[in-house]
């Protein structure tokens, strides 16, 4: 059941992704090349999104509350490459 959770928290951001890229014009004139996305959708989905959030909220204007949001969206994201598998001690 525990893998269940950590499946669904991985893959939430990406289905979040997906619907705005199918269902809304979110994404539309917010990269100059299509690669970008196609990164931030596969390694740091969650600041893919906060980055266009704050391209639309925002206005681009990088104030303390952005930069806050990007660093806790970088942590979401990294976190668990930066934990690896740890060894049990049995």
């Amino acid at each position: 059941m525990p893998c269940l959770f950590v499946v669904a928290a991985l893959a939430a951001p990406r289905v979040i992704v997906v619907l705005l890229w199918l269902f809304t014009s979110w994404f539309r004139g917010m990269f100059n090349v299509a690669l970008w996305p196609v990164l931030g959708f596969i390694f740091l989905p969650t600041t893919l999104l906060w980055y266009t959030a704050v391209q639309h909220w925002f206005a681009g204007q990088w104030t303390f509350w952005p930069i806050l949001g990007i660093v806790i969206a970088l942590s979401i994201d990294l976190s668990p490459a930066s934990h690896g598998q740890r060894r049990r001690r049995d």
